[in-house]
């Protein structure tokens, strides 16, 4: 593990060191390159194949397509939209965040097993259709983000007006696994008083009060006692401030839960924990976006 550690702090300084790898004025603070570290230890040996998330046949059947939903500096903007086959008039929305293997087909097929719950679903692409099949391209991609995350936060305001204006949502909640769980917070925190729920499966937190009492919507978070990237003592703390501040924060942990648990993508699937976590978010997102 320690040699795996110091090939990752060798990978993380060279990435910096790329040209284009990063905008001028990004950063990559200490925080960030730690749980980027641990996210990269935790899926070392994982490969982006699909799991059971991604290959359960959806409630209904579902029509989905890739269109443009917006431009992020002048470049368009691409992701996946998918809804109901059967559905008639406005259904809630709800913003998909893909892992940090990018918006593949396992993300496509989650994103489908949401809308058949009744939702039009809007599966960002926060890569540029960029993709990775190995944890090395995986932690370049997330590098990248990470250091440089003003195009992303626009890709997600841009999906946001697009479910609001286009397809005329009456309520829009953000989901996202991992990498897209951290998003998933960040989307709520960029747009506190748009977004009407937010489920985070185990993202890295925030703990800092003064960003947190912006938050207005329901937050689900699931986390397993055994994640390395995101580990409890972090999740209590968030949990702490959240409740302290008097905001809605449901968290769930899964004892002996590993990160991952749940991903449309990887190796780290947990049948007994992805079950009951699916369970609590379509519960979840019907009390809270279906109302």
């Amino acid at each position: 593990m320690r040699l795996l550690r110091l090939i990752l702090i060798v990978f993380l300084a060279s990435c910096s060191a790329e040209p284009g790898a990063t905008q001028p004025g990004s950063t990559l603070g200490p925080a960030d390159r730690q749980a980027l570290l641990r996210t990269a230890e935790a899926h070392a040996h994982d490969m982006p194949v699909p799991t059971p998330a991604a290959t359960t046949r959806p409630l209904a059947a579902v029509t989905g397509r890739t269109i443009t939903y917006g431009k992020v500096g002048g470049v368009p903007v691409s992701g996946y939209l998918v809804r109901p086959q059967k559905a008639r008039g406005r259904l809630p929305g709800l913003i998909v965040i893909h892992e940090w293997w990018g918006l593949n087909d396992n993300v496509r097929d989650e994103a489908g097993r949401l809308a058949a719950e009744g939702y039009v679903v809007l599966a960002v692409d926060l890569y540029g259709g960029r993709l990775a099949t190995e944890p090395p391209a995986a932690m370049k991609l997330a590098q990248e983000l990470t250091a440089n995350p003003g195009p992303a936060e626009d890709n997600l305001r841009a999906a946001y007006t697009y479910l609001d204006k286009v397809e005329k949502a009456p309520r829009i909640g953000t989901l996202g696994w991992c990498l897209g769980g951290r998003w998933s917070l960040r989307a709520a925190l960029i747009l506190p008083e748009q977004v009407d729920a937010t489920v985070i499966y185990y993202g890295t937190l925030k703990a800092e009060e003064a960003e947190l009492a912006r938050l207005r919507m329901p937050i689900l978070g699931l986390f397993g006692s055994k994640d390395r990237v995101v580990p409890a003592a972090t999740v209590s703390a968030f949990q702490a401030t959240m409740q302290r501040l008097g905001k809605d924060v449901d968290i769930h942990m899964y004892e002996g839960a590993e990160h991952a648990f749940a991903n449309p993508s990887g190796t780290a699937y947990e049948p007994q924990a992805a079950g009951d976590a699916w369970r609590l978010t379509t519960a979840f997102l019907k009390e809270h976006l279906t109302r």
